[in-house]
């Protein structure tokens, strides 16, 4: 699946992938450095996914990696820091070359007001090539989150029927903001499952709504079994009952 990186270090990597990936799971990673000819490969497991943005810790890295990776951050650290460096000297050289002039004001505030001129255009151009790439990964996950929004039950199965078919559940975790009045309680939820076992739509039916977007949240990362009508997967709707104690 490609994805765009979004931080990188020694200990994991943190990107924006166009697909869905489980906390938890042992995925294969690519990843191209800029200037380096070779792609670094490994293994890394999931520890956080939202909305595509997904977290990894790297799992076996080598220290031939590690060593890469720690020349690659350095390098480009560096070149910051000359950038940075030979853009001072020039401020500099061009506020001295001003002095030579004999003080003179109008062209000093000329080179000044280009200088300004050309600023703005770069930061211009600067934030429409942002806004545009960063449109195309908008589009993405917007088109992603339509095409699962748009399915439709096909069939109503009672809960204990998707009980058996459940594949990887998600303990929701007590909000801490509903400690202090001590909430409790069974929370029911609505759930729409895709053919391909995923979870499509939830929405909690009763309880406190701190409880029930816990609930939600949760249920967001459940899979099932594929629900099958003569022998085909269907969309399905069915119920789910999760209980939160302090």
């Amino acid at each position: 699946m490609p994805g765009r990186l979004l931080n990188l270090g020694s200990g994991g990597v943190a990107a924006v992938l166009a697909a869905e990936v489980l906390p938890g799971e042992v995925v294969g990673v690519e990843i191209l450095l800029p200037k380096v000819l070779v792609p670094l490969r490994a293994r890394a497991r999931v520890r956080h996914h939202d909305k595509l943005h997904c977290g990894m810790e790297f799992v076996g890295l080598s220290a031939e990696q590690k060593a890469a990776i720690r020349r690659w951050t350095e390098q480009t650290k560096a070149e910051r820091d000359i950038e940075a460096r030979e853009q001072l000297a020039a401020e500099a050289e061009k506020s001295s070359t001003g002095g030579r002039w004999g003080g003179s004001l109008p062209a000093a505030r000329m080179r000044r007001s280009r200088w300004v001129f050309f600023l703005v255009l770069a930061a211009i151009l600067s934030a429409v090539l942002f806004w545009r790439w960063n449109r195309g990964w908008e589009e993405l996950e917007s088109g992603l989150q339509k095409n699962q929004t748009n399915e439709q039950p096909q069939a109503n199965v009672s809960a204990d029927v998707m009980e058996k078919l459940v594949t990887h559940r998600v303990d929701p975790d007590y909000p801490a903001a509903a400690r202090p009045a001590n909430l409790r309680g069974v929370i029911v939820l609505d759930v729409v499952v895709g053919r391909d076992g995923s979870v499509v739509n939830v929405k909690a039916l009763n309880g406190p709504e701190i409880l029930g977007q816990a609930a939600v949240d949760a249920l967001r990362w459940w899979r099932f079994e594929p629900y099958r009508v003569d022998g085909k997967p269907v969309i399905v709707e069915t119920t789910v009952a999760v209980e939160f104690r302090p």
